[in-house]
C-alpha cells in the first residue's frame, strides 16, 4: 500500500500579472511543502492566469509566462508541483500546458488534448492539442496521470490512457467558471470518469473573478470508489490537503474533513456576486464604488454586495429624487444606507430635469412626454453618476436585472452607464430570494421590507408600475430561461404551456433589445447562459422563430 499526500492549491490569480502569479504559486507551494505535501496541483493556466484571451496573441507575453514557469520550476524542491502554463510545440503553436517539477528541475510537460469551444470558451482560437506522448509520474510511490480541464469531461479521453498506462491519481489542473448547478455537474462527471478509469481523480480548480466570469473552487479528492475523500471551500483561496491511499485495487476512503460545499443555492450564487465584484474593482484598480440609490428592490441589492464585497466605507450611494420620486422610496434608501453604513447623498434632479426639457422643446416642438420624459430623467442620472466617478475615480456600479436587460426595459446612456453592472444575470425573481436570503443572514430587515414589498417602478411618471410595461416577473422569468438560456423556439415554449400572447411578446421584447444589450458593462456571470461571451447574437438580424413571424 502507497500512501499520496496531495495539496490542491485552490489559489486566485489575476491574468497577466504574470510576476504576481508566480508569488502566489511559491507562496502556496511553500505551504504544501510545510503540510508534508508529495505533490501540490495547481489550477490551469496559473502562470497566466485564466482565460488569457488575445494577450496570447503576443509573443512577448508568451515568452515571459515560460520563463516564469522555468523560474517556478528552479524553486522547486522535493514535493513535486504541477503547473499551468503556456508553452510551444515545435512549429510554435501555442499549447495549454501542466508542467511537472521538482528538485528544480522540469520532469515533464502534459498539453491538453480536448479544447472547449462553446458557451464562454474559445480555445481553439488560440491553442492547439498536445501531441506528446502520455507518461505518468512516480510520486511517493503512486503512478500519477496528469490532464487539464476539458480532458475529463468527455468518456474515453487521456484518463483512459493514463489508467491503461499504470496510472491509480489521475489530477485535473481546471479553470472551471461558476454557473449554478455546476458542483453537481461536476462530482457526476467524476463520478463517471471514476468508474471509466478505476482511479482516484483530484479535481483543482481556481477560484477569483475574471471579467464576466467567477471562479468558485470548490476543489474535490474522489477515491477510485467515488468517494469524496476531502472538498475545499467555496470562493475562497484554500490549501487542500488529503492524504490519498492506494493498494493494489485503488484508494481507500478516508474522513479528512466536510466534504460537501455548505452554501445553499441562494447563498452560492450571492458569494459568485459578491467575489465576482470584489475581484472586478480591485484587479482594475479602484478602491470604491458610487450606485445610484432609488430605494427600489436592484439598487438595494447591489449596495448589499457592494458593501461585503468592498467594505462600507468603500461603497457612496446617490439618491436623485425626481418629481416622481416617492417620499417612500427616498426614506427606504436613506434607511439602507444606515443599515448598511454607507454614505449616502441626495442630488434632486428637477431643476436639471426642467433645463433639458426647455432646451429639448424647440427641437421636437413640443414639451418631452412619454418615453422622451422618461429617458431623459434617466439619463440625467446617468451623468450625475458619471460625473462622480470622474471627480472622484470612483467605478459606477449599474443595478439593471437580466429580466430587464433580456426586454430592453432600461435606458442607453442613463440606469445602464457605468463600468460594472453586479446583477446583469440575475433573474427579477431571483433578486427578490437574494435580498432575502440576505436579510435572513442578517437576522433583521437589512433591506427594509417596503422595499420587497411594494410594486417594482421606475418612478419616471405618475403611478408608474413595471408590470404595464412587461408582464409579471413570475411569468416573464420562466419565458426568458426558456428563450434565452434554453434556446427553446416560441413554438417550443408555447407547447410547453405558456401563453402565446406572452411568449410571442417577450420573444419580440428580447430579439429587438440586441442592440442595446451590446453596450451594456460587463457583469458577473451566474447562469449557464448570461448575456455577454455565452451569447453572441447578431444585431441585424431577421430571423424570428416561428410564431413570432408577420
Amino acid at each position: 500500500m502507497a500512501r499520496l499526500r496531495l495539496a490542491a492549491c485552490q489559489i486566485n490569480t489575476v491574468v497577466g500579472d504574470l510576476e504576481g502569479n508566480a508569488e502566489r504559486i511559491l507562496a502556496a507551494l511553500s505551504a504544501a511543502e510545510m503540510a508534508g505535501a508529495d505533490l501540490a496541483v495547481f489550477p490551469e493556466l496559473t502562470v497566466t492566469g485564466y482565460p488569457p484571451e488575445d494577450l496570447l496573441g503576443r509573443p512577448a507575453f508568451v515568452a515571459e509566462n515560460r520563463a516564469v514557469f522555468d523560474r517556478i520550476a528552479g524553486a522547486t524542491r522535493t514535493c513535486v508541483a504541477v503547473v499551468g502554463f503556456v508553452d510551444t510545440d515545435p512549429d510554435g503553436n501555442l499549447i495549454n500546458t501542466a508542467g511537472v517539477c521538482a528538485n528544480g528541475l522540469v520532469l515533464g510537460r502534459y498539453g491538453k488534448r480536448l479544447l472547449p469551444n462553446y458557451g464562454v470558451f474559445d480555445e481553439q482560437r488560440w491553442f492547439r492539442p498536445g501531441t506528446e506522448p502520455l507518461m505518468t509520474h512516480l510520486v511517493a510511490g503512486v503512478r500519477v496521470g496528469i490532464t487539464v480541464c476539458e480532458d475529463l469531461w468527455f468518456p474515453g479521453g487521456p484518463a483512459v490512457a493514463h489508467a491503461g498506462a499504470g496510472a491509480r491519481l489521475v489530477v485535473n489542473l481546471n479553470a472551471s467558471p461558476y454557473s449554478q448547478g455546476r458542483w453537481a455537474e461536476r462530482v457526476e462527471m467524476l463520478t463517471e470518469r471514476v468508474a471509466e478509469t478505476g482511479c482516484a481523480i483530484a479535481y483543482v480548480n481556481q477560484i477569483g473573478g475574471q471579467d464576466e466570469l467567477v471562479f468558485d473552487g470548490a476543489s474535490l479528492v474522489m477515491s477510485a470508489d467515488a468517494e469524496l475523500l476531502g472538498v475545499a471551500g467555496q470562493f475562497v483561496e484554500e490549501l487542500l490537503v488529503v492524504d490519498v491511499e492506494i493498494d493494489g485495487d485503488g484508494t481507500k476512503p478516508q474522513s479528512v474533513r466536510s466534504i460537501s460545499p455548505n452554501l445553499a443555492p441562494d447563498a452560492e450564487v450571492y458569494e459568485a456576486l459578491v467575489l465576482g465584484t470584489r475581484d472586478y474593482v480591485g484587479k482594475n484598480g479602484f478602491d470604491d464604488v458610487v450606485i445610484g440609490l432609488s430605494g427600489g428592490i436592484d439598487s438595494s441589492l447591489v449596495a448589499a454586495i457592494a458593501v461585503d464585497a468592498l467594505g462600507a466605507e468603500h461603497v457612496h450611494g446617490v439618491a436623485m429624487p425626481s418629481r416622481y420620486s416617492s417620499e417612500g422610496s427616498v426614506d427606504d434608501a436613506v434607511t439602507l444606507a444606515a443599515h448598511l453604513r454607507m454614505d449616502i447623498a441626495t442630488a434632486p434632479i428637477e431643476d436639471a430635469h426642467r433645463t433639458f426639457s426647455s432646451i429639448l422643446s424647440p427641437l421636437i416642438g413640443a414639451d418631452p412626454a412619454g418615453l422622451t420624459d422618461e429617458n431623459l430623467q434617466s439619463r440625467i442620472r446617468g451623468v450625475l453618476l458619471m460625473a462622480l466617478s470622474n471627480a472622484n475615480g470612483w467605478i459606477v456600479l449599474t443595478t439593471g436585472n437580466k429580466s430587464e436587460m433580456a426586454t430592453g426595459y432600461s435606458t442607453l446612456y442613463g440606469d445602464s452607464a457605468g463600468g460594472f453592472a453586479v446583477i446583469k444575470d440575475v433573474e427579477k425573481t431571483l433578486v427578490y430570494r437574494l435580498c432575502r436570503y440576505r436579510n435572513q443572514r442578517a437576522g433583521y430587515d437589512l433591506i427594509p421590507e417596503p422595499v420587497l414589498t411594494k410594486a417594482p417602478s421606475a418612478e419616471l411618471r405618475p403611478g408608474q408600475r413595471d408590470d404595464e410595461s412587461l408582464p409579471p416577473y413570475e411569468i416573464l422569468d420562466p419565458v426568458l430561461a426558456g428563450y434565452v438560456e434554453g434556446d427553446r423556439s416560441a413554438e417550443e415554449l408555447i407547447a410547453a404551456g405558456f401563453d402565446r400572447e406572452v411568449v410571442e411578446r417577450v420573444v419580440r421584447l428580447v430579439d429587438r433589445a440586441e442592440y442595446k444589450r451590446r453596450q451594456m458593462p460587463p457583469g458577473v456571470r451566474i447562469s449557464s447562459k448570461a448575456f455577454g461571451k455565452d451569447r453572441r447574437m447578431p444585431i441585424t438580424n431577421r430571423y424570428r422563430s416561428g410564431a413570432t413571424r408577420v
